[in-house]
């Protein structure tokens, strides 16, 4: 199941975005950035601001079994002044051990989902170059590098912008 996250589920989903970006940053950030400034405790505040902030900014991926949260994701509209009309995926991330269960692709239709109830057109999605897993998940998803280019500061990373045209159904 998919839903709002709520202020008790921060702890787990700062979990999840540590580990996930430790599994999926690996070849490309040092160890140094990996285990000294990704830190869970400090990834619990952000979490909290974000949901406080915006009740339908965080979803988490909830087990309908365990109940466990096994992923997660922000979305927003898009603050690129040329996407001014688009949806963006601001951060999704699922527990690298529940990783190929097919939870990226739940969230990502739900992403497209909320997209077309908010009559968006257009998808976008921001990610490191380096980043060799998201780049592949995103593309086979349907999403198409544009171009675009920006520096994502607190790695001091370039990251490219991939869009997707949402279809009508």
């Amino acid at each position: 199941m998919i839903r709002n996250a709520i202020i008790s589920d921060s702890s787990r989903i700062a979990e999840i975005i540590v580990n996930s970006s430790r599994y999926a940053y690996q070849t490309f950030l040092s160890e140094e950035i990996l285990y000294t400034q990704l830190i869970v405790e400090e990834r619990i505040e952000a979490v909290k601001r974000w949901i406080k902030n915006n009740e339908n900014y965080i979803y988490v991926y909830e087990d309908d079994i365990t109940k466990i949260i096994k992923g997660m994701m922000g979305i927003d509209k898009c603050y690129d002044e040329d996407k001014q009309e688009a949806f963006e995926l601001h951060i999704l991330y699922v527990e690298p051990e529940f990783s190929r269960d097919g939870i990226g692709t739940k969230l990502i239709e739900y992403f497209e989902n909320i997209g077309k109830i908010n009559k968006k057109n257009e998808l976008v999605v921001w990610v490191l170059e380096e980043n060799k897993i998201g780049i592949n998940f995103y593309k086979k998803k349907g999403f198409i590098d544009d171009g675009k280019t920006k520096i994502f500061e607190r790695y001091n990373k370039n990251e490219r912008r991939y869009i997707k045209e949402i279809q009508e159904t």
